[in-house]
């Protein structure tokens, strides 16, 4: 069975970097993206389109999103029952030490501030990958 990532992420071109960055992965992935934090919680509670989607083993989770925030996605992530043993990878340009102590005062599992070198990004992303899905025991759902 794939691991079931989803992506929440407003940026085209790091949305793209990240599933090219995911591509080449020895384990079967299958990569959601949604663009800002109203279709996340769609797709984590299954509504309207979302219905059918799979239960993510792991989210990364973009700070600066338009509608609802990540720091408002991963407060209500970490405050559902149903939601809360998802691990939430805070994937970011924020570099600031204020969103660092919130999300992990809001329980973010780690917290990663994108470089803006390509080749940086791609092997952030795969550090990613190599930790979270080769290493770690992910919960059931």
């Amino acid at each position: 069975m794939p691991i079931e990532v989803l992506l929440v992420e407003d940026n085209p071109g790091d949305a793209e970097l990240t599933r090219i960055a995911l591509q080449d992965s020895k384990i079967s992935i299958n990569l959601n993206i949604v663009e800002d934090g109203v279709e996340a919680m769609a797709f984590l509670r299954k509504q309207d389109s979302y219905a059918r989607k799979p239960h993510p083993d792991i989210v990364l989770l973009d700070l600066n999103l338009p509608r609802k925030d990540g720091r408002e996605v991963l407060a209500e992530i970490k405050s559902d029952d149903h939601l809360k043993r998802i691990p939430v990878v805070v994937l970011t340009t924020s570099q600031s030490e204020e969103d660092i102590l919130k999300a992990y005062n809001l329980a973010a599992n780690c917290y990663i501030t994108k470089p803006v070198d390509f080749d940086q990004f791609v092997k952030i992303v795969q550090s990613i990958e190599n930790f979270w899905f080769a290493i770690v025991k992910l919960p059931p759902e």
